[in-house]
C-alpha cells in the first residue's frame, strides 16, 4: 500500500515544486514505485519532468469531475518507476465545479483508493492555496509535507495551514499526521537563513528534516530542460541534497 504524502504550504515560491518533482525522482531512483499527482493548475511539476501538459490526453482535472481512472491518465517519466499524473490550467476550473459535488473534499481521496496497491509512494503537488484542491489532497493524503524557504516571511501564513491541517483532522481526516518540515533555498552566507533555521526548529521541533536544501542554480535551471536535478547535474548539491532527503523520509519509516 502506497504512503501518500501531500506537499503543500499556501505561500509560493517555497521551493514546493521543486521538492515535489526532485523527491518523487529520488526516491523512484532507489527503485520505489512512485506516482507524482500535480494538483495545481499551473502545471510545473508536468513540465518539469518533462511532459507536454497540452498534448497529455488526460489530468488532474479528468481525474476529478470525469471519473478518468488513475491508471489510465498516470503518463511514464524518463524514471522506470516514476509515474506523473499531469496537471494543466484548466483545473482551476475544478475549484467551482467541485462545489456542487456530494462529498467533494472526497474526490481525489476516492480516485487514489483505487492505485494505492499500485505503487509504494505516492506524491501530491498542491497548489498555493487552501481551497478545494488542496482540501482534497489533505484528505487523501496520510502525511503532509512542508518546504519553507529560508527567508524573511518564511513562517507567515504556517499558523493558517496548521488551522486548516487541525480541520481537516477534525472533519475529514484523523490520521493525517506532519510528515516533516523541508528547509529550502538555503544560504549558509547570510546570517538570516540560519536565523530562519532556528526559528523553524523552535516552531516545528522534531518535525524538521536534518536535510536542508541549498539555494542552487542548477536547481533552478533543471525545469526548463524538463529534467529533474539528478538527470539535469547529478553531482551539484541540489541533486546531494534531495538524495539525502529521499533516504531520510525513506528511513524515518524502515522503507
Amino acid at each position: 500500500m502506497a504512503k501518500i504524502i501531500a506537499i503543500a504550504n499556501q505561500k509560493g515560491g517555497v521551493g514546493k515544486t521543486t521538492t515535489a518533482v526532485n523527491l518523487s525522482a529520488c526516491v523512484a531512483e532507489t527503485g520505489k514505485r512512485v506516482l507524482l499527482i500535480d494538483a495545481d493548475p499551473q502545471g510545473n511539476s508536468t513540465s518539469g519532468l518533462g511532459v507536454d501538459k497540452n498534448a497529455a490526453m488526460h489530468s488532474t482535472y479528468d481525474i476529478m469531475i470525469n471519473e478518468v481512472p488513475v491508471s489510465e491518465a498516470a503518463l511514464p517519466t524518463m524514471i522506470d518507476t516514476l509515474r506523473i499524473l499531469p496537471s494543466h490550467i484548466g483545473l482551476a476550473g475544478a475549484e467551482i465545479e467541485l462545489v456542487g459535488m456530494m462529498a467533494r473534499e472526497q474526490v481525489l481521496k476516492r480516485a487514489l483508493d483505487t492505485v494505492r496497491g499500485d505503487y509504494d509512494y505516492i506524491f501530491i503537488d498542491c497548489p498555493p492555496s487552501l481551497g478545494l484542491l488542496t482540501l482534497n489532497a489533505l484528505n487523501a493524503a496520510d502525511t503532509l509535507l512542508v518546504p519553507i524557504q529560508c527567508e524573511f516571511f518564511a513562517l507567515e501564513g504556517l499558523s493558517q495551514l496548521m488551522n486548516t491541517v487541525k480541520l481537516v483532522r477534525k472533519n475529514l481526516n484523523p490520521q493525517l499526521d506532519v510528515e516533516g518540515v523541508v528547509l529550502t533555498m538555503y544560504d549558509s552566507r547570510t546570517n538570516l537563513s540560519v536565523q530562519v533555521v532556528e526559528e523553524v526548529k523552535k516552531f516545528f521541533r522534531n518535525k524538521v528534516y536534518e536535510t536542508i536544501i541549498p539555494r542552487s542554480v542548477r536547481l533552478g535551471e533543471a525545469p526548463s530542460f524538463g529534467l529533474p536535478i539528478t538527470q539535469y547535474a547529478g553531482n551539484s548539491t541540489g541533486a546531494v541534497a534531495y538524495r539525502a532527503l529521499a533516504n531520510e523520509l525513506m528511513d524515518k519509516e524502515g522503507k
